[in-house]
């Protein structure tokens, strides 16, 4: 989350990129690390990363990078108090974009 990948590409296109709090991130990598990874879908871990979406919401962001491949296990963005990203779903579909070219 604190990398320079979204925020250099986002940048690059005017999107400012925020990160959750540091105590947030810890969290989630317990979540992503801990459970995910395992098949683990917890609703605590669901409800958590909607606590995180909503106050960022709340605090003016305008929408949700899904960065990891697991997030979209927990998070619907149907379900979602912000438009998501789902990196995942727009990496593979750049892929397919450029194999076809």
């Amino acid at each position: 989350m604190t990398g320079p990948v979204h925020p250099t590409a986002m940048g690059k296109v005017g999107i400012q990129c925020r990160i959750p709090r540091e105590e947030e991130r810890g969290r989630i990598d317990e979540i992503m690390f801990n459970e995910l990874v395992y098949g683990e879908m917890n609703e605590s871990a669901r409800l958590f990363f909607k606590s995180v979406i909503d106050r960022m919401k709340d605090e003016g962001c305008d929408g949700e990078v899904l960065g990891c491949t697991e997030i979209p296990l927990l998070i619907d963005p149907t379900d979602c108090p912000l438009p998501t990203l789902d990196s995942t779903r727009l990496l593979a579909r750049a892929a397919l974009e450029e194999s076809l070219r």
